[in-house]
């Protein structure tokens, strides 16, 4: 098998160099060897799809030697073996809604994870339901199982479903649930792992732990997830939706704050925010701030002492259908009338629970349907320290981007106790920090700013985070040299590089990370 991937690997190479017109049939014949050779239940594809040299942040273009679909775990495991012995690297790739092609390989081999065998199994342990879901899976199609199957869900969320259990797990995963669970790897209590040695281990807090609390938020550096069991709890049926606009931005950092620091039902099930223009701009203002058509905005009811951006607070409640409307009346309005929000600037909407968390899937099918979702998405995710966002504020919403990204600027606090600092997951320091999102999702140049323009926009932010000595962290981080790695990473650094030394010493996985060359 070895001998035969060495010789394809030289083939490919020699073929790389030869005119692109050449016969495409080669590629097939050779992916179908390689296939056999592999003793994949699985497939190879040709890399003329197109699928694994691109990404959602539309930024940059790298070919892989193969794209490869595993039927399951061991297909993974045989891949990995191959590459180790062949000075391949190895990239898992979920659903593409990588920024900065992390999960691309430079002639190396991408997997496919959504190709991997169905896996969902609910049950219980200790009282607590479960369910163990392939690392390949949707988040929306878990969802949608054990919602209608159940009865169940997840505890914490991302904001957008359509990407994969294994690419959020390796990451953080992190919406407006996890004030009150933390993020997503904070809610799974076991995994199984393919490590970068081609070795299958089902890990555990107290099973294989320093790969279990590695490959969480690892970056798909220690080990390729091809199952996890995730917690669940009772799915409600409705959500109470709102939004509430302020003015300024002590008031609406201290009103966030306040709500995520209250105990379990002395507060909303759900918090968010975000900034917006204070202009008629459909993308970046007013327009944004509306649930649903059927309401305005009413411009006359900003203060005259407002600025150049606003503060929108977006909160959430869950109750069952045999609740009356009234007692949510109630208890939503005792809420918010602790809340200093401009009065007569709130917005509301009933859904079902299904509906709210598939939002983002609507705004999905809007770009779709307007030529946006294939522009690039120079996207930045921040997490800032309480102690500098108030200078964040001044210097990035009401100064560089005081004219909007051309699309949602999340923000909102988290709680540094929900998170597991055993994991690879670096944080500010303190126990309140705020994730900033900038999500753009502007026209396609030449309709839009170029993708350039936009992250040198990015960088601006970043540099000044580091000039003025912000305690902050790149969230989907991204450095193309391993110093950048090792600030990012501060004194958790020595503890990442034993870890890879321990599960993957040759740096086979996850090369478009940049973490770490491979080793021949």
């Amino acid at each position: 098998m070895i001998a035969y991937l060495e010789r394809f690997v030289q083939g490919n190479d020699v073929e790389s160099r030869q005119n692109d017109n050449d016969d495409d049939d080669d590629d097939v014949v050779d992916c179908t060897s390689l296939c056999d050779a592999l003793d994949l239940q699985g497939s190879i594809d040709s890399v003329a799809t197109g699928l694994a040299d691109k990404d959602f942040g539309g930024l940059r273009s790298i070919k892989p030697l193969a794209l490869i679909r595993p039927a399951g775990t061991d297909d993974v495991a045989r891949v990995v073996k191959a590459a180790r012995s062949s000075n391949l690297t190895v990239a898992a790739r979920g659903n593409g809604h990588s920024i900065n092609g992390q999960a691309m390989a430079n002639r190396g081999l991408v997997l496919d994870m959504r190709s991997m065998e169905d896996v969902f199994e609910v049950g219980m342990v200790n009282g607590t339901a479960y369910v163990d879901v392939s690392g390949g899976a949707l988040w929306e199609d878990v969802l949608k199982r054990c919602v209608s199957g159940f009865g169940l869900a997840p505890r914490s969320w991302t904001d957008y479903l359509s990407l994969t259990v294994g690419g959020t797990l390796s990451n953080a995963g992190v919406s407006g649930q996890a004030f009150r669970y933390g993020p997503q790897t904070s809610n799974v209590t076991e995994l199984e792992v393919v490590t970068g040695n081609g070795e299958i281990f089902v890990c555990s807090e107290t099973e294989n732990s320093e790969l279990f609390f590695g490959a969480l938020g690892g970056l798909g550096q220690f080990g390729i997830i091809t199952r996890a069991r995730i917690l669940l709890q009772p799915a409600p049926d409705m959500v109470r939706w709102i939004r509430v606009v302020y003015s300024e931005f002590e008031e609406f950092t201290r009103d966030a704050e306040f709500l995520v620091t209250q105990q379990d039902g002395d507060s909303f099930d759900y918090v968010e925010g975000f900034v917006f223009v204070n202009s008629d701009d459909p993308a970046n203002g007013w327009p944004s701030v509306p649930l649903d058509s059927n309401h305005g905005f009413d411009p006359t009811r900003i203060p005259k002492t407002a600025g150049s951006v606003l503060y929108c607070l977006e909160v959430a409640l869950h109750y069952r259908n045999a609740v009356h409307p009234s007692t949510v009346d109630m208890v939503v309005d005792g809420l918010l009338g602790r809340l200093g929000f401009v009065k007569n600037l709130k917005f509301e909407l009933d859904l079902s629970y299904m509906e709210f968390l598939l939002r983002v899937k609507r705004a999905e099918e809007h770009a779709r349907a307007h030529g946006l979702w294939d522009a690039p998405h120079p996207w930045l995710n921040l997490f800032v320290s309480k102690s500098n966002i108030d200078e964040f504020d001044r210097a990035v919403f009401k100064n560089i981007l005081k004219g909007g990204v051309g699309g949602p600027m999340l923000i909102y606090p988290l709680l540094r106790s929900m998170w597991d600092t055993r994991t690879s997951v670096v944080l500010p320091e303190g126990e309140i920090f705020y994730i900033v999102a900038l999500l753009r999702s502007n026209f396609p140049y030449p309709k839009g700013p170029s993708p350039e323009k936009l992250v040198a926009q990015n960088n601006d932010v970043i540099q000044h985070c580091i000039k003025n000595g912000f305690d902050f962290k790149l969230y989907l981080p991204h450095y193309e040299i391993q110093e950048g790695w090792k600030r990012h990473f501060g004194n958790q650094w020595t503890r990442f590089e034993e870890r890879k030394a321990n599960f993957d010493p040759l740096a086979i996985l996850a090369p478009g990370q940049k973490i770490f060359s491979r080793i021949p």
